[in-house]
């Protein structure tokens, strides 16, 4: 079969015939509480148990971990779990200690004395999951250790870091490749949410030397509306959007932590339930703020890219961007987290030619080579090429990772398609006044140029006298603004990073002013959507998941057993939702099991949690209401 063949050839040629077919699905029924596979689970997991790597690129919420978890416990030996954040590895470790897996990390959040505990029971051979973030892993007297235990294989998660982090950053990300080497006939799995062609070639060759199954399921999320604004007054664009969910769970991705909190406060003060998420506040306050966005309802969480890994929660309506994304990927990654039930969800982006500047600046200051720069910019290039798209977002969205699909009807592109114009003669202005004032100034004065502007610096600069001055009175800042933003986009003009974010002219930019090719535009539409009101019905008849729409009576069954599952999540010191994930609660709250055997026939019940927790979660189910209230 040849390399990074299409999903159905790999499926077929991965799990065909397994002999351990039937141990695969004891261990995924038994352990994990799950009857079923989700699509592509299987094929990687027979790739790894044949002792071959993978490189699996699955959607956000497709159950990447099982796919190396289940061949963990079926191999003998330590897996070696890689991991980037603390967070992530502490959840995972807790919910497969809760499913009865001999898990354990070694990282920076443990005290000295647990990861030297952690580390003797590992080499004792009682561990079968060892988590450890790169920096520690790819250590020589680490590796040597390891090399003395019989490891069953590597996991690499979030592995598009190899590729997206800069060497400055997590440079040990790169030295993965040397596991190879070090661990002849291990198998190594990577898996990440989010990949296009170049970095899962770029992942393919640092990491596997180019010789890797590569398994890449369908990018799309149809239920997700995709809407992008120009970024006008954005406090106000945020609170009229989220006004919109009344009582919904939603995020809002901002760029910095100062933003986080001001976004969170301006909710608040508009009787909307926000909570604050980013690496400055404790440790103590943001697991709080976890678990009331896991437990209560129509909870937002106003986060940094802090927030979300591991993170499963069905019912998020929305995915907020105040800040523009750094690349498609990561955007891609950030609204997979709205509509895991399948329901209608929306993810907003606003942006501007300040978001524009902001990433340029980023991207420069990076302590990177030439190449991993000019790569970044690229990324962003697409980025805005998205958000700029005059037709189909998701066609923009999805052809960005190799797929062809048709126009979705769930986009703005597509319910309120924006209408085209001929700019040139605008563009070819906006090129004059910036040749004329010098290529040294931002958007803003540029615009006062061309709008006639009496201000002082514009007598200071003399740009009063220049043929440009009040060229473009007829309009308004908004317009041009517009217009110099999609010329950046288009590659017309650029933001001098060094240069204080004056704007330049590009190559391309020079050789338009001469008359060659012409510039379409995007006349930005400001959309409100539906009327508050409305969107409040539709909520009320959007179900939770597809297959389980609740009553009133089981919604309120589903709000006791969350409450019960903070409980037990605070007794054991874990997030809510390593307990039990929202979807087997939604499941008991409409089934609702009344005995030991029927609550093991909920997903996510296995041997060990039906053990831990039917007792309490029964007694919650069989209570009548009255009793329940009395216990409160």
């Amino acid at each position: 079969m040849s390399r990074g063949a299409n999903m159905k050839a790999t499926v077929q040629d991965a799990s065909g015939g397994n002999p351990r077919s039937a141990d695969v699905h004891r261990v995924l029924r038994e352990t994990f509480g799950f009857d079923e596979f989700r699509p592509g689970q299987e094929a990687v997991i027979s790739t790894v148990l044949a002792g071959r790597d993978a490189l699996a690129v699955m959607p956000t919420g497709a159950g990447k971990s099982l796919c190396f978890q289940i061949p963990a416990l079926l191999s003998d030996g330590l897996a070696v779990v890689v991991s980037p954040l603390v967070a992530l590895m502490q959840d995972q470790v807790a919910a497969l200690k809760l499913s009865g897996i001999a898990a354990d990390g070694i990282h920076s959040g443990n005290e000295r004395d647990d990861n030297v505990a952690a580390w003797r029971c590992a080499a004792a051979g009682g561990t079968r999951l060892l988590y450890m973030a790169p920096e520690r892993l790819m250590t020589e007297r680490m590796l040597a250790a390891l090399q003395r235990l019989p490891v069953s294989l590597f996991a690499i998660d979030e592995a598009h870091c190899i590729s997206q982090w800069g060497p400055a950053f997590r440079p040990e990300y790169a030295d993965l490749g040397q596991l190879r080497e070090s661990f002849p006939g291990v198998p190594i799995i990577a898996l990440t949410a989010t990949a296009d062609e170049i970095t899962r070639n770029d992942i393919a060759e640092r990491l596997f030397d180019g010789h890797v199954e590569q398994f890449v399921l369908g990018f799309d999320r149809p239920n997700i509306r995709l809407t992008v604004t120009m970024k006008r007054e954005w406090k106000r664009q945020l609170v009229d959007f989220a006004e919109r969910f009344e009582d919904a769970s939603g995020i809002v991705y901002c760029l910095s932590r100062r933003k986080t909190e001001e976004c969170a406060a301006l909710l608040a003060a508009r009787g909307i339930r926000a909570l604050p998420y980013h690496a400055g506040m404790s440790a103590e306050q943001r697991e709080a703020n976890q678990n009331a966005f896991m437990t209560e309802p129509g909870v937002v969480m106003v986060a940094t890219i802090a927030f979300g890994m591991g993170i499963d929660k069905a019912d998020v309506r929305y995915v907020f961007h105040a800040d523009l994304p750094a690349s498609v990927e990561a955007y891609y990654q950030e609204i997979g987290r709205a509509g895991r039930d399948g329901a209608p969800a929306e993810a907003h982006m606003l942006y501007g030619l300040a978001d524009i500047r902001m990433r340029r600046q980023f991207i420069e200051k990076e302590d990177a080579g030439d190449e991993r720069r000019r790569r970044e910019h690229k990324r962003l290039d697409a980025l805005l090429g998205y958000c700029e798209s005059p037709a189909c977002r998701r066609v923009a969205l999805l052809e960005y990772f190799g797929e062809r699909p048709s126009p979705c009807g769930n986009c703005d592109g597509c319910l309120t398609p924006a209408e085209r114009a001929d700019g040139s003669a605008e563009a070819r202005l906006i090129l004059r006044v910036t040749q004329q004032t010098g290529e040294l100034f931002g958007a803003a004065h540029l615009i006062d140029v061309l709008r006639g502007k009496d201000s002082e610096k514009i007598k200071r600069f003399r740009h009063d006298r220049i043929d440009s001055f009040a060229a473009g009175a007829e309009r308004t800042a908004h317009e041009w603004r517009s217009l110099i933003r999609q010329m950046v986009a288009a590659g017309l003009l650029q933001i001098d990073i060094a240069g204080y974010g004056g704007i330049k002219i590009t190559g391309k930019g020079r050789e338009f002013t001469r008359g060659e090719g012409e510039f379409l535009y995007r006349k930005d539409a400001v959309t409100q959507g539906r009327p508050k009101a409305e969107r409040r019905q539709a909520h009320k008849q959007e179900p939770l998941l597809a297959d389980h729409a609740l009553t009133q009576q089981q919604e309120a069954l589903l709000a006791r057993l969350k409450a019960l599952r903070l409980d037990l999540a605070q007794e054991r010191g874990v997030p809510a939702y390593v307990i039990f994930p929202d979807r087997s609660l939604i499941e008991m709250a409409h089934s609702q099991p009344r005995t030991e055997a029927e609550f093991a026939e909920i997903s996510g019940v296995g041997a060990v949690k039906l053990e831990r927790f039917a007792e309490r979660f029964l007694a919650t189910i069989n209570a009548e209401p009255s009793d329940a209230l009395q216990a409160d």
